[in-house]
């Protein structure tokens, strides 16, 4: 996790996770960060919230069934 910033997020897991077997989201203004819960300092997927309420939006459809 290259940028500082992040150090101060505060990172969720959904409750139906796996120990061990989870992603992790924080939000941070306009942003939303998505990381493995197995690699916390390994790379992190960033969307803007847009991008975000749409993918959740897709979740909620079935458009990933």
């Amino acid at each position: 996790m290259a940028d500082p910033r992040m150090r101060h997020l505060t990172w969720l897991k959904s409750k139906k996770c796996n120990p061990g077997d989870c992603v992790e989201v924080a939000f941070m203004g306009s942003y939303v960060f998505l990381r493995n819960s197995k690699e916390q300092a390994g790379p992190v997927l960033a969307f803007t919230r847009p991008e975000w309420d749409a993918f959740v939006e897709g979740i909620h459809a079935g458009d990933f069934a």
